[in-house]
């Protein structure tokens, strides 16, 4: 049986969708869906910057800036900026100053970010809709909530272990299992 594009990718949706509300609450994951659609609004209006080679990451309230800006004064508007979405609690700056990312390099993060998005779906020992991530010029960095110091290492070694990943970044906290 052929699956029809709209098919595959409402399935796609269903399952990332159903990760994020079993693994997270549903309000805390629409909570980062509004606060991300935000600030790209933000972004988008502000033309005094190039953001095209931006990635945000937001995960309750943590927002995560990677990628390239091409002057100083373009990151400080950046993180400006970022503070102007209402669910913005903290930004984590791994912005660099450089030219912006290659179409090759960009094909290479992308596969990156695939293989390892696969690895900790299908791995037991990780909950893979505690994590977000971003890849940009071969670094992984890694956003959220482990279960657990145990889990926390499995993600970070199955992020170490992709062909081609240069450094893994972790700004995963650990969860406060008391709670």
């Amino acid at each position: 049986m052929l699956f029809h594009p709209v098919r595959i990718a409402l399935l796609v949706a269903a399952v990332a969708l159903s990760a994020c509300a079993s693994s997270r609450s549903l309000d805390k994951s629409l909570s980062d869906l509004s606060g991300n659609a935000e600030l790209k609004a933000v972004l988008f209006t502000d033309r005094s910057h190039d953001y095209s080679d931006v990635d945000l990451t937001l995960y309750e309230g943590r927002l995560m800036l990677t990628g390239t800006m091409r002057s100083e004064e373009g990151r400080r508007k950046l993180i400006a900026n970022a503070w102007k979405a209402e669910n913005v609690k903290e930004v984590v700056d791994e912005i660099i100053i450089a030219e912006k990312t290659s179409f090759g390099q960009g094909f290479e993060d992308s596969r990156i970010d695939q293989t390892l998005r696969a690895r900790l779906i299908t791995d037991r020992d990780v909950s893979s809709g505690d994590y977000k991530m971003s890849v940009s010029r071969a670094v992984v960095y890694l956003l959220g909530a482990a279960r657990s110091q145990q889990e926390l290492d499995e993600a970070l070694q199955q992020a170490r272990s992709v062909g081609g990943v240069e450094k893994v970044v972790s700004h995963v906290a650990i969860r406060d299992t008391a709670k």
